[in-house]
C-alpha cells in the first residue's frame, strides 16, 4: 500500500484541512493517509481548543486513514523540533512521503535545506539580545541561500526538509499551495479561514458554518473548550508557589526567565496581560507561551529527556484502510505501536508517563479521561 504522511494540529479541524488531506492523497496517488497530530497541546504554547479525540475523529471522518498522537514533548516545540518529532514518527511507520501546504509550493525544500546544512545556529552571531531568535535565523537563511520569505508554513516546510536530512530517512516531500488565508488572520472570508479565526469564532459563539464541515458543527457545540482562560490560574499558582531552583528545572527555561516570570505574575489578571509584562525583543510570544505551558504542566528537562528516550506510536484512530496498513507494517516497526493504553504505560516509568501527566489537567477541566483504557477510534 502506498502511504503519504501529514503533520498537523487540526486546531480545530476545518474545511481547509479536509482540502489538504484530499490534496495529499491525490498528489501522491496514495492508498492511505497517515496523520501525525499534536495531542492536547499545540506548538503555539497552549491547549488545543478541543481534545485530541475530538480532533482525531474529525480527521478520520474527512480524509485521514490513521491518526497518530504527536506527544507533548514534540508538539510544544519550536518549528525544527516539532518537525523532527513528526518526521520521526512517520518514518517509524514506514511512510515514504510527506505532503504539506505552503505559501511557496514551487520551491525545492530539500535543496534549500542542504544549502542551509552548514549554517551553525549556535554561532555567536545569534547572541543579539535586541532581536528574537527567529529574526536572526531568518537573516542567516537570507545570507546563506537568498531566502527572504518568513511565511510560517514556508518556514515549517523548510523545517520538515531539515528533519528529513538530519534523520537520514528516505522520505519525499510534496509541497502544495495552501487553500485559505493568512496563518493568524482573524477573519472568516467566504469559505476561507485560518484555524486562529475559527477558534476565535467558536469561543465567541459566532457561526462557523461556511468553513467547518456541516457534520462537525453540532459536535463542536457539545464539546468542552480549552485555552489559557482555564489554564492561567494554574500557571499563576505554580509561579507563586514554586521556588526558583524548581523553576530552573523546567524544560526550555533560560537566561533568568524564572526571575522575570515570578516578578510579573502577581499583577497579571490573565494570560494576555502576563505576556505583555514579560515580553522583550529577545523572545517571541510563542516562545514565552511554550515556556509558560511547560511551567504549568511541570515539564522538567529530566522528564522530557526521559520521554524522548521512550519513543512510541500512540494510535488515536484508523479507518478500515488504515487498519490494513498497520497490519502490513506492525512487525517491522522500531517503536512500540500502542493501540490501547494500559495502567503500566501511564506509570511514572511508562512510555506515556509525560503525556499522561500533561493530560491530567485536560481531564480535570473537561471531565473526560484522555488515556487510560481508551481504544483507537474506528
Amino acid at each position: 500500500m502506498q502511504a503519504v504522511g501529514m503533520i498537523a494540529e487540526f486546531n480545530p479541524f476545518h474545511s481547509g484541512h479536509a482540502f489538504a488531506l484530499a490534496k495529499a492523497r491525490n498528489l501522491t496517488h496514495a492508498d492511505v493517509v497517515v496523520v501525525v497530530m499534536s495531542g492536547n497541546y499545540v506548538q503555539r504554547g497552549e491547549p488545543a481548543i478541543f481534545d485530541k479525540w475530538v480532533r482525531a475523529e474529525a480527521a478520520l471522518t474527512h480524509g485521514a486513514d490513521i491518526v497518530l498522537e504527536l506527544p507533548v514533548t514534540g508538539a510544544v516545540q519550536a518549528a525544527d523540533q516539532f518537525a523532527q518529532a513528526g518526521v520521526s514518527a512517520l518514518a517509524a511507520l514506514h511512510v515514504p512521503a510527506l505532503a504539506f501546504g505552503t505559501e511557496h509550493p514551487e520551491l525545492d525544500y530539500l535543496d534549500l535545506a542542504r544549502q542551509l546544512a552548514s549554517t551553525d545556529i549556535t554561532d555567536p552571531g545569534f547572541a543579539d539580545y535586541t532581536q528574537t531568535y527567529a529574526t536572526q535565523l531568518n537573516a542567516a537563511y537570507a545570507k546563506v541561500a537568498g531566502i527572504t520569505q518568513t511565511d510560517p508554513n514556508f518556514m515549517l516546510g523548510l523545517s520538515y526538509a531539515k528533519a528529513v536530512l538530519a534523520l537520514q530517512v528516505p522520505m519525499q516531500l510534496y509541497p502544495f499551495g495552501r487553500q485559505g488565508v493568512g496563518h493568524d488572520d482573524q477573519k472568516i472570508k467566504a469559505n476561507l479561514a485560518s484555524a486562529s479565526a475559527v477558534r476565535q469564532h467558536l469561543r465567541e459563539g459566532e457561526p462557523v458554518t461556511c468553513i467547518v464541515p456541516a457534520d462537525l458543527i453540532s459536535v463542536y457545540a457539545e464539546q468542552p473548550q480549552y485555552g489559557w482562560s482555564q489554564f492561567f490560574p494554574w500557571l499563576k499558582y505554580r509561579l507563586q508557589t514554586a521556588d526558583l531552583a524548581e523553576l530552573r528545572q523546567v524544560a526550555t527555561m533560560a537566561e533568568g526567565l524564572e526571575y522575570r516570570f515570578t516578578q510579573q505574575i502577581d499583577g497579571a489578571h490573565d494570560m494576555t496581560e502576563f505576556l505583555h509584562r514579560v515580553k522583550s525583543k529577545r523572545y517571541t510570544y510563542a516562545r514565552l507561551r511554550r515556556l509558560a505551558l511547560a511551567i504549568t504542566l511541570n515539564m522538567t528537562t529530566a522528564a522530557v529527556t526521559k520521554a524522548r528516550h521512550l519513543p512510541q506510536l500512540h494510535v488515536l484512530g484508523f479507518t478500515p484502510t488504515g487498519r490494513q496498513y498497520l497490519r502490513t507494517v506492525k512487525h517491522h516497526l522500531a517503536y512500540p505501536l500502542l493501540t490501547r493504553v494500559s495502567a503500566d504505560m501511564l506509570a511514572p516509568d511508562g512510555v506515556l508517563a509525560m503525556t499522561h501527566r500533561a493530560d491530567r489537567l485536560i481531564t480535570a477541566i473537561g471531565g473526560v479521561e484522555q488515556n487510560y483504557g481508551r481504544p483507537p477510534l474506528m
